[in-house]
């Protein structure tokens, strides 16, 4: 009995020591005019940054970096087509373990605005959603469609999953949670936005969320009753004026996006903006009362094939860099920059008198790799999958592949010189007739047709198409199919017949390439070499004399390059080199031939050739 006795007693305590556990230890609350931590103002001093968009391995590193430029909160999206890249599998492993990020940043002492919107824009992949949504009949995203809401209900449920738990008022860090995204620059349904609120409250997420939209269009994206942050101003009256305007005439007043430089796309020169001004707009936002998250802090790279497009009448196709830069604070490679430091001296000057901010870690090491050798090399032609056959083209859709490319085959009939014309290309194709490249086509320039020779006899016929990255803002949304999604025809004939060759390039250390082989001069191949190294550490691979295609070392795909700019160098995180001998692999599209390769100690990001 005594056993039995001893035996409850201990379960007793067990119980009370769990429960005590799962007691929030802090408290983030509304005030009229302030954020309120365990009911003292707050003032939310933030910076975006994305868990995809930095190695894992260098999360840590980057978030020590915010504390020492006076951060107290890390902003973040969560992306759907990272997290259920295909319907109903879900994936929230390795970089894509958005609860360890969230738990690391708790560690460095920072709190979490969570951003974990169906939606992001982000200059990201089809705005974040994934590819397959389009191949549901019907579906409408952005919208109480039955078909968007259910797929949206399943994605929510398996984020709460990971990150309810880990909100402020159940012992976590994150500290408000995002409905949507900049939902008032789409559209202005209310039943829409209170249906998100219901799904995230249905998640888990019951602390506090909130609604955020540029100046203009707060008064559509807003859904009463949750706070309405304010995108792209800075001006103190001007904020809060348009806050108390949507929300009785209350606080808290918050910059969900505030804006320390620009973006890029192909073609286009980098964007800067003056650090000084940009931090005496800073130092003017925060002495004015304002909390605020930067987007960005810190940019990382679009890795893989993520990078979204912009797109809407009267505007040539833009799809963004692989560098996301941003001219952010922290460079690239997570580095301090001239920006950084005066962000730092700003925020100083608007904490608490005594305050002391931890010393800024040494910029860190990079090397000139110079021994890079390609050893083997294959066409195109020769890492050809099954075909699959169609009367007219299949898009990306169709094919149910996500990202990449297709090679498209058919034949083409004895015929007079005849413009050839693909209609319906997404985004960017190399023509190639029986064997030799006849031209470049390209969605970007808006071209989609060239003039072909005349021949006697039946020629095959090969187009490339490259995925360039679905537009990711705008109407266009739900005009976003891949690869060839009309037709195409030779003077006024329609060709038929096709094969199409799926080349998702998802795992190319699998490709059977040939030794020292030398591919045709203008059929693009794929490139198989490796490198030494005694001390891994940061570098930048110089692509300025190849032509267009992309990069893996060590089975990461560190992303797009191309010669026209303004980005040159693909950045090479030390986190993913290793000591002795290390792998490359490059597809290059248009120059087969080049093999001279380099890695730089310093990016190179604004040239345009």
């Amino acid at each position: 009995m005594k056993a039995i006795l001893c035996s409850l007693l201990l379960m007793f305590a067990i119980s009370i020591q769990q429960s005590e556990a799962q007691q929030p230890k802090h408290t983030f609350q509304l005030g009229d005019s302030n954020f309120l931590l365990d009911g003292k103002p707050f003032q939310m001093i933030s910076g975006e940054m994305h868990y995809p968009r930095v190695p894992r391995e260098a999360w840590r590193q980057r978030m020590k970096m915010a504390k020492a430029m006076g951060l107290n909160t890390i902003g973040t999206y969560v992306f759907w087509n990272l997290h259920e890249p295909q319907h109903g599998v879900y994936d929230f492993s390795g970089n894509n373990d958005i609860a360890a990020f969230v738990k690391i940043a708790q560690e460095e002492g920072l709190w979490v605005v969570l951003r974990p919107s169906p939606y992001v824009c982000a200059e990201w992949e089809f705005g974040g959603y994934p590819y397959w949504l389009q191949n549901i009949k019907g579906l409408v995203v952005r919208s109480k469609e039955e078909a968007y809401t259910k797929a949206y209900r399943n994605y929510l449920m398996a984020v709460g999953k990971q990150l309810a738990p880990l909100q402020i008022n159940h012992g976590g860090n994150i500290l408000m949670v995002q409905i949507e995204n900049e939902y008032g620059s789409y559209g202005s349904d209310k039943s829409y936005l209170e249906l998100n609120k219901e799904l995230f409250i249905e998640a888990g997420f019951d602390g506090l969320l909130y609604t955020c939209d540029p100046a203009g269009d707060v008064a559509n994206g807003h859904l009463p009753g949750l706070l309405p942050a304010v995108n792209g101003l800075d001006k103190p009256d001007e904020v809060k004026k348009i806050v108390r305007d949507n929300y009785n005439g209350k606080g808290p007043f918050y910059i969900a996006e505030w804006y320390p430089a620009w973006f890029d796309w192909w073609g286009t020169a980098h964007h800067t903006v003056s650090a000084k001004e940009y931090a005496d707009r800073l130092g003017n936002a925060l002495a004015g009362g304002l909390s605020i998250n930067m987007y960005m802090f810190h940019g990382g790279t679009t890795r893989g094939f993520m990078n979204g497009s912009n797109y809407r009448e009267g505007v040539p196709f833009q799809p963004q860099i692989s560098s996301y830069d941003y001219d952010a604070p922290l460079d690239e490679a997570g580095n301090a920059t001239e920006k950084f430091m005066l962000f730092r001296e700003a925020i100083q000057k608007n904490l608490p008198a005594g305050t002391v901010l931890p010393a800024v870690p040494a910029k860190k090491e990079s090397i000139a790799i110079n021994n890079i050798q390609f050893t083997q090399t294959g066409s195109l032609f020769s890492i050809l999958p099954a075909a699959v056959v169609n009367k007219t083209p299949l898009s990306f859709e169709d094919l149910k592949q996500p990202y990449g490319f297709v090679l498209y085959r058919s034949t083409l009939a004895a015929h007079q010189k005849s413009i050839f014309k693909i209609n319906g290309l997404r985004d960017y194709a190399i023509v190639m007739i029986d064997g030799k490249r006849v031209g470049v086509l390209d969605r970007m320039k808006g071209t989609d047709s060239l003039e072909i020779e005349a021949s006697a006899k039946t020629q095959r016929l090969d187009i490339l198409v490259e995925n360039m990255g679905r537009i990711n803002f705008g109407p266009h949304l739900l005009k976003n199919k891949k690869g060839i999604i009309e037709n195409v025809t030779l003077g006024n004939k329609v060709i038929e017949n096709w094969q199409m060759f799926g080349l998702p390039f998802t795992n190319p250390s699998t490709l059977k390439l040939k030794t020292d082989s030398k591919p045709a001069a203008d059929i693009p191949a794929v490139k198989k070499g490796s490198f030494v190294l005694d001390h891994p550490a940061d570098s930048y691979l110089d692509f300025t004399q190849w032509g267009k295609g992309f990069v893996w070392v060590n089975g990461h795909n560190l992303g797009r390059y191309w010669s026209i700019g303004p980005q040159q160098t693909v950045y090479v995180p030390a986190e993913w080199l290793k000591k002795g001998k290390n792998e490359i692999i490059v597809l290059e599209l248009l120059k087969p031939n080049e093999y001279k390769l380099k890695g730089l100690q310093e990016p190179v990001l604004n040239k345009l050739q």
